[in-house]
């Protein structure tokens, strides 16, 4: 059992003295009408003078988050989930016996104030208090002076005392759910259906990476949570709902770092009749809603570099993109050897499983990726690194795909989608080779999407969004754990 410090304990005695007076340390249901930023947007443009003749009344509730305490009249401020609010108590307007209980209060209590609006001469929009009522004691205090956690992991790991202490933080937990409410209304204007698929599979597919792996103990059958969406979504293509979408939890049994968490947002969409400039138009339009309609700007500051998100964007394709780097230019075509060579000579390691495709993307990365700041659809992937998606009709060796780059990171990955069952099959076929060259991150063949396909599934486009990064643009964060409210963490030990 720990041992509580002289504060808990004091905090304790005062939780039980509040009992002996016959009321619940831990409250009850409070009729609360008001809200802090309301109240102050209200009555902002009221000189103090104004208020002399004025009876209006408020009722609001919240955190005691500062207290002044002068004798027979004190001033405390108290924080709802919109904004703090300050509060005039006195003896002479409540009466002696909840001044007392009032002067018990420690930061961190929960309280009720109905009282009078008013205005100080500094100009602070006040509520005169006329009914104080306790609800909630705090038996822990607060970090100090206002400064919150200072260890940043503990403020990921006390997320709730973060809220409380850190104003961008909340600003951040309440801003993430109206940039996907945006989203949900962009695509439903746009034709879209929202939908739902199983989170557990059996197979692992729709995306090249680990698992994470959990038993079905009915069955006696080891199944996976899902790294991505895509399968199911493509399903109900065929079966004719034409433009379908999921905003849900993936999972990925891989590292951690500012960029990623093994549990995150991901948003799939799928539009028959469409195809790779179909979904670049969609992207493009819905991020510049989300930046006027959400956060009324269009330009942001994100880890060093100041984006813009004004349209239209750049379009490339990834060999013109490295030779603008390298000077190398992959459209020629070259054996496995002399790829190799290349990356030798530019310190690019060939893992035993590489084709010349693989080192195309291998020079992508090394040489490109972080040169792409403002909004970039980079297409034309190797084959090799794209199992799902169709082939370029021109060029074989590169696939209709396209990755949406801001910052010089990923932030949308869109196909003109694979629907010939006899390709899809060998390409499934060729990740199985890969898997026995020692690619632990290949897909595994879905027979029963082969069949889907078999039925005929109509030309569409295909994209898919990581919300979490997505949300951390929006909001200037450079941690994708300040826009996850519980992101996944080390343990303490």
């Amino acid at each position: 059992m720990r041992e509580f410090s002289d504060q808990e304990l004091v905090r304790r005695e005062k939780a039980e003295n509040i009992r002996s007076l016959g009321m619940d340390p831990f409250g009850q249901k409070y009729e609360r009408t008001d809200y802090a930023k309301d109240i102050k947007e209200k009555y902002a443009e009221i000189d103090h003078e104004a208020f002399e003749n004025m009876t209006d009344t408020a009722k609001v509730a919240g955190r005691i988050m500062f207290i002044r305490k002068m004798g027979k009249a004190s001033f405390f401020t108290i924080q709802d989930k919109t904004e703090k609010i300050q509060i005039y108590i006195s003896i002479n307007d409540i009466g002696e016996d909840a001044y007392n209980l009032f002067k018990t209060a420690d930061l961190g209590d929960i309280v009720g104030v109905y009282g009078k609006v008013m205005k100080t001469k500094t100009g602070e929009v006040t509520i005169k208090c006329l009914e104080y009522t306790h609800l909630v004691k705090s038996l822990r205090p607060l970090p100090e002076k206002f400064h919150g956690l200072t260890d940043i992991e503990e403020r990921y790991r006390r997320r709730y005392v973060d809220l409380i202490m850190n104003e961008e933080a909340k600003n951040i937990a309440f801003t993430r759910p109206k940039i996907i409410r945006c989203i949900q209304n962009y695509m439903d204007n746009q034709g879209f259906t929202e939908v739902e698929t199983p989170v557990l599979t059996t197979l692992l597919t729709g995306a090249s990476a680990r698992p994470f792996i959990t038993h079905h103990n009915t069955q006696d059958l080891d199944m996976y949570l899902r790294i991505a969406l895509e399968l199911p979504l493509k399903r109900l293509l065929v079966g004719g709902m034409e433009a379908v979408y999921e905003i849900g939890r993936v999972f990925r049994n891989e590292g951690m770092d500012p960029k990623h968490n093994p549990e995150f947002t991901l948003m799939e969409a799928y539009l028959a009749y469409s195809d790779l400039e179909g979904m670049m138009d969609l992207t493009e339009g819905m991020f510049t809603t989300i930046a006027r309609d959400v956060m009324g700007k269009m330009t942001y500051n994100w880890c060093g570099d100041e984006i813009n998100l004004e349209g239209p964007w750049k379009r490339i394709s990834m060999v013109d993109a490295i030779k603008e780097q390298t000077g190398i230019d992959f459209k020629n075509e070259m054996t496995l050897e002399e790829a190799k060579k290349l990356a030798s000579e530019h310190n690019i390691e060939v893992e035993e499983h590489f084709s010349v495709g693989h080192i195309i993307n291998a020079f992508f990365e090394k040489y490109v990726e972080e040169t792409l700041i403002q909004p970039t659809f980079l297409y034309g992937h190797p084959v090799e690194i794209s199992p799902l998606t169709k082939k370029n009709p021109e060029d074989p060796r590169f696939v209709d795909r396209f990755e949406l780059f801001i910052g010089g990171k990923e932030f949308a990955n869109a196909y003109t989608e694979l629907n010939d069952p006899i390709d899809q099959l060998e390409r499934f076929e060729n990740q199985l080779k890969e898997r026995d060259l020692g690619n632990d991150e290949a897909n595994d063949i879905d027979m029963d999407f082969i069949e889907a396909l078999e039925y005929g599934m109509p030309p569409a486009g295909g994209i898919g969004y990581g919300i979490d990064r997505l949300c951390m643009l929006f909001t200037e964060s450079e941690s994708i754990r300040d826009v996850i409210l519980f992101p996944t963490m080390k343990n303490r030990n």
